[in-house]
């Protein structure tokens, strides 16, 4: 894994000693000496990583780590802070700034780093869910990091793994402020149980007299229900072994005993938080290919949609062979409605149809718009008389009842010509069938409309 660390330390030989192990481990890294540098740095360089001391002059980590979580072009950075300070309300204060670790002087080299490289990995995944989100939309990453958008500071909901009753009860008491918690104490059930319900936590503790809890981890990550959901390792003060297992494992974050409850509390925030923050990024990302494929005005797969599948349909029925047909349909003088009602009206013509087009095609036909007042029904296992039968049911359709006209409060009769063709044998590209389709639209435009026309030559 390769990556570019920015290290912040107001003492050079400190920086030396964190650069010179981050490039034996062949990580490009930075480095400044203050606040205001290592801000500067990160508004104008890329950077995945930041190792950030807390005691320094003029501007503090507290204060750093809280003005790069506070700007949406560098909240996606993760922070771990590195300082000498080991106090529990040291580490709640780094935490409750934004930051995604904490690690006190001097620091184990194996801890350091296979925290940076799990860190490392799950911003891997945060950049790319959001950069495709970005294509299509804003994001306010700073609104979805605060947790500020609505429904964002609902109660989180958590599953905790843990043998012990009373170890169930205290952790379930200091996060009741935060969050829902389900306590079991059989790993398989707990396994089951975060594969069936929308959790955006599971604690896992290691108090197993029989079991070791790395497995569930395992399990966890392995399952493509649970691969993304975050995990939450509590861990014996002396178990470090464990603790670098997990993160390797894909443990998203841990804390030792003795539990310090506001610490506790600031870890399980962060992690909700960042799930909620990467399920967004998700959801934004659907969104953005529905988008793509999905014309706006009707909701039927628009022509972008329409080219990028049909040669799919194509070869699969001739791999098949298996008939294939098409129809085209086209509004009859639909530009005298835009002319005589408006533009507004034209569009309600356009939503009235595309619903009728629905009601009438088969769920295995693929509807679309292909352009202006023109619509397409691909017909999967279609031969030539069941697509003319079905371009003349949908002909009916529309002229059957009038169009109602919100934006003129009027009903208007409304007709389409239609032309269908069917795929021939050898053919193995979409322009001949399109071709012929075209054809017979015109046909039935120019001897009349409100008609359908199969196979033009």
């Amino acid at each position: 894994m390769t990556a570019r660390i920015l290290v912040v330390d107001d003492v050079p030989a400190n920086i030396k000693l964190l650069e010179a192990r981050l490039l034996a481990d062949y990580f490009d890294v930075l480095t400044a000496q203050n606040g205001a540098d290592a801000l500067a740095i990160c508004r104008r360089a890329h950077v995945d990583l930041i190792l950030l001391d807390i005691m320094m002059p003029e501007m503090d980590g507290f204060e750093v780590c809280g003005r790069l979580k506070s700007d949406p072009r560098t909240a996606h950075i993760p922070v771990v802070m590195v300082t000498a300070l080991d106090q529990p309300e040291d580490r709640v204060r780094g935490l409750e700034a934004g930051a995604d670790e904490f690690l006190t002087k001097p620091v184990n080299d194996l801890q350091l780093m296979t925290r940076v490289r799990s860190l490392l990995r799950l911003k891997t995944l945060t950049d790319e869910l959001r950069i495709r989100a970005e294509t299509a939309h804003l994001i306010n990453t700073q609104d979805m990091l605060n947790g500020t958008r609505e429904g964002e500071r609902e109660p989180g909901h958590v599953l905790l793994v843990d043998e012990r009753v009373t170890s169930q009860e205290r952790v379930t008491r200091i996060l009741e402020p935060i969050a829902e918690v389900v306590a079991m104490s059989d790993p398989q059930a707990a396994l089951f149980e975060a594969a069936e319900r929308p959790y955006d936590l599971v604690v896992v503790s290691d108090n197993f007299s029989a079991y070791d809890p790395l497995r569930l981890c395992s399990q966890l990550r392995s399952v493509e229900r649970t691969r993304f959901l975050p995990l939450m390792l509590i861990a014996k003060g002396n178990a470090s072994h464990t603790v670098t297992r997990g993160l390797e494992l894909g443990v998203n974050d841990y804390i030792l005993r003795p539990l310090d409850g506001n610490e506790l509390l600031a870890r399980v925030s962060t992690q909700i938080r960042r799930k909620r923050y990467d399920d967004y990024l998700r959801r934004s990302v659907r969104e953005t290919i529905e988008l793509a494929v999905t014309d706006g005005l009707t909701g039927l797969h628009n022509r972008r949609y329409l080219d990028s599948h049909i040669q799919s349909l194509i070869e699969r029925a001739a791999a098949r062979s298996r008939p294939l047909s098409i129809c085209m349909a086209d509004i009859d003088r639909f530009k005298a409605i835009n002319d005589t009602h408006g533009h507004e009206a034209g569009d309600d013509v356009l939503r009235e149809l595309a619903r009728r087009i629905r009601q009438t095609v088969r769920g295995a036909d693929l509807a679309c718009r292909y352009g202006g007042e023109e619509f397409v029904v691909v017909m999967p296992d279609t031969d030539a008389a069941l697509a003319e039968s079905v371009a003349e049911r949908l002909r009916v359709g529309i002229e059957s009842a009038p169009f109602f006209l919100k934006a003129r409060n009027l009903a208007l009769p409304v007709t389409a010509s239609l032309g269908t063709a069917t795929l021939r044998a050898g053919e193995l590209t979409p322009e001949p069938l399109f071709r012929r389709a075209d054809d017979a639209l015109y046909t039935a435009k120019r001897t009349g409309r409100n008609k359908v026309v199969a196979n033009a030559a």
